[in-house]
């Protein structure tokens, strides 16, 4: 079973009680707890304000205690988005899905859109593919790298560990042309994954992993 550090209550409104009792409704209690102390992390963010370092922190942090599990295991799929919804009533996912979580966890604190990225990386050190969430501080900036494989969030300079591929938010894809920055290429639109995903975070749809999970 998974246990999240317990966060201060939080007066929960409408959409986050209808969001809980719908993860409650389709995996179960201990995913209606995850789902709940997702919502209440985000509320106490708005409420309390925190510093964006403040709120990388605390949302790489939450997201992280989540358990990686194959796409293949998980959704019967090589490749799946989920959503954190999706996520938090499975109790884990793969790299994109704890990327993505904390990528709309950021957007939901008020995190600006042209500060984030999520980055398709190859992990030299695994040899494999893998996705982080990369935070500029100002467009010039050396970004700072949100990773489920690393605790620690730095700048992506101290990462030599990952070769970046392509990033996008949003509203835009780049082609990464050196480490930390890239080339403009064109509408995140071109991303059928990133469009299916948005499709169904959007109208709050979730599926029920192939897997047995423990609750």
């Amino acid at each position: 079973m998974l246990l999240l550090a317990a966060l201060p209550a939080r007066s929960l409104n409408q959409d986050d009680n209808e969001m809980v009792s719908t993860v409650t409704g389709f995996y179960g209690a201990e995913a209606g707890r995850r789902a709940s102390g997702w919502r209440q992390l985000i509320r106490e963010g708005q409420e309390s304000g925190w510093s964006e370092r403040d709120t990388l922190s605390r949302v790489n942090r939450f997201f992280n205690r989540l358990h990686f599990i194959d796409d293949i295991k998980l959704w019967g799929k090589e490749d799946y988005w989920a959503t954190p919804l999706e996520m938090l009533g499975a109790g884990g996912g793969d790299c994109e899905d704890f990327s993505i979580a904390k990528y709309f966890s950021l957007l939901e604190l008020g995190v600006d859109d042209e500060k984030l990225r999520l980055v398709y990386v190859k992990a030299l050190r695994l040899n494999q593919f893998h996705m982080v969430v990369a935070y500029y501080p100002a467009p010039s900036s050396v970004p700072l790298i949100l990773d489920n494989l690393e605790g620690t969030i730095r700048p992506a300079t101290q990462r030599s560990d990952l070769q970046p591929v392509y990033s996008f938010n949003g509203q835009h894809l780049w082609l990464m042309k050196e480490r930390g920055r890239g080339e403009l290429a064109g509408q995140a639109s071109r991303l059928s994954l990133w469009n299916d995903l948005r499709s169904r975070f959007g109208v709050n749809r979730l599926n029920r992993p192939t897997m047995d999970l423990d609750r």
